[in-house]
């Protein structure tokens, strides 16, 4: 019984020689006969073999939701959270577990494994515990006689695409908020990480959610691109690379009655001024860019230092650079884990390369780890470390201005005011994440208002989103909806509902109601 006393949930199809999607309230192997591997990143076994979508399955998953919707959206928005109060006593049952699991399947080290699931937790709670607040608003009429108000109604069928970097967090983000405001839902998780996947649709069917309101796709960039394209889909909520998300928006721009909403990367930077504290300094620069190994969407690629505190920050943030655990995941002192993949590490190296043909002074090169470094019996890991680098900031530097995704680190010493910072700080075409580290706050106040941002943040790393916060970017960065309470912004339409409690009509604006015939 939903919201009642939870038992623990039986899963007779689990284990399985393949792991299906979750479509209807039921696993199906779908019409495909292709499969494919989850790989852990940091020792290159496999995890487990699931079915790939084609574009027939995602169909059939659409088709489910649509089907749905009417049901769903007719239940009260409280009926609705409760199904979702379940899958948050389940989340917070199963932190350490699920934490581990995340882990094993995205190589970012245990902390965040479980940080991932808390987070996850904390969208649940924030979504379901906001079923119980007010919805609209009552609006003032010019005719006293008229009750006005703005309602909201759901869209329908919502396409979820997400990232492997957050692999239960962030599906939580988008799915969590449409599911209380009655939308039903087609998710595409990350290829990288489809047993995460798989784990938070065991959760829903935990719930016993019903038939078609939540359905799970395993697959790659086709079953999500049919996932965009497909005409019952009102809504596309992306969080994932700028050319994608781009390209979803480009897809969908010109289609009356879509909408979407993307979540992308950025070149984010530590701005660290005369007046900064160099202890919270070094500590926010190290935490912003390689906690994930620097794959995170808002870690830092770029530090702009003042040149009053340039040489002793620098020399702070090398020594750490040059120290900084790369290990296990699993175990609790390892900082920094494996990249997600090898086309990863490759692309990782390739960008370390550029800057070096680029001309810039590297001060640190653990691109090419030492084999005592990598942890016993996971030479087939994906690892990578620290590339530090000084670099002029009015060169147009592919490396200083181009997102790497990985602990790619340029140092960009600065001369002048806070002006000039911010000026750095806003050339390059994302405008995602920052931070600025002062204790002069007028010059917090300036970076505030004038650094092109979604996320800025003061005296911190510029990572550590909360859900109650906004969340995306602006410039190539995104439009920062996919986030609490913004993300309600695009899976629900606000309407206008005015109500006449006179028998007589009367018009705003002096508009005259009378009507006249020939004969008058």
């Amino acid at each position: 019984m939903v919201g009642c006393g939870r038992m623990e949930p039986e899963r007779p199809h689990v284990p399985m020689s393949t792991y299906q999607h979750y479509v209807d309230g039921e696993w199906v192997a779908g019409e495909g006969t292709e499969t494919f591997e989850s790989e852990n990143p940091a020792t290159g076994e496999s995890l487990g073999e699931f079915h790939r979508a084609t574009a027939a399955d995602v169909d059939r998953a659409v088709a489910a939701a649509d089907a749905a919707y009417e049901t769903w959206r007719a239940m009260s928005r409280i009926d609705r959270a409760e199904y979702l109060w379940d899958v948050y006593h389940e989340l917070r049952e199963r932190t350490d577990e699920l934490g581990e699991i995340v882990t094993k399947e995205c190589g970012k080290e245990i902390s965040e494994g479980r940080a991932d699931v808390v987070e996850a937790a904390h969208m649940v709670e924030w979504a379901a515990g906001d079923a119980r607040h007010p919805k609209g608003d009552v609006v003032p009429s010019e005719i006293a006689a008229k009750d006005a108000y703005m309602r909201r109604k759901p869209r329908g069928v919502v396409g979820c695409i997400t990232p492997w970097n957050f692999p239960v967090a962030i599906p939580f983000w988008h799915v969590a908020v449409a599911l209380v405001e009655g939308n039903t839902v087609v998710w595409k998780p990350a290829e990288q990480t489809p047993w995460c996947g798989q784990i938070v649709a065991e959760m829903f069917d935990d719930a016993g959610i019903p038939d078609g309101v939540f359905n799970l796709v395993q697959g790659f960039g086709d079953a999500g691109n049919a996932i965009v394209e497909h005409d019952a889909v009102r809504t596309v909520l992306f969080t994932g690379s700028a050319e994608v998300g781009h390209s979803i928006a480009d897809t969908l721009g010109g289609e009356p009655g879509k909408r979407v909403a993307c979540e992308m990367g950025g070149k984010n930077a530590v701005v660290v001024t005369e007046h900064a504290d160099l202890d919270v300094a070094v500590h926010a620069a190290v935490m912003s860019s390689f906690k994930t190994t620097g794959q995170r969407c808002v870690s830092s690629e770029r530090l702009i230092v003042h040149t009053d505190v340039y040489d002793e920050f620098t020399s702070r943030f090398v020594d750490l650079a040059e120290r900084v655990a790369v290990g296990d995941p699993l175990e609790e002192d390892t900082f920094m884990g494996p990249l997600i993949e090898a086309d990863h590490v490759a692309k990782v190296t390739d960008y370390n390369d550029l800057a070096r043909s680029e001309g810039v002074n590297v001060l640190v090169d653990r691109t090419d780890l030492d084999a005592a470094e990598i942890p016993d019996g996971m030479a087939d890991g994906h690892w990578v470390g620290p590339f530090v680098y000084e670099a002029d900031p009015d060169e147009p530097l592919r490396c200083t201005h181009e997102e790497v995704f990985g602990p790619h680190v340029a140092l960009l010493e600065y001369d002048g005011d806070i002006e000039r910072a911010v000026e750095i700080q806003n050339d390059t075409e994302y405008g995602l994440a920052g931070s600025i580290v002062s204790e002069d706050y007028r010059q917090l106040n300036y970076y505030r208002d004038h650094a092109e941002l979604g996320l800025a943040y003061a005296n911190l790393p510029c990572i550590g989103a909360e859900v109650q916060l906004p969340f995306g970017g602006v410039k190539k960065s995104g439009n920062g909806y996919p986030s609490a309470r913004e993300v309600i912004e695009v899976v629900t339409d606000r309407t206008a509902w005015t109500l006449n409690n006179s028998r007589d009509v009367q018009m705003a604006q002096g508009l005259s109601a009378d009507i006249t015939t020939r004969e008058d």
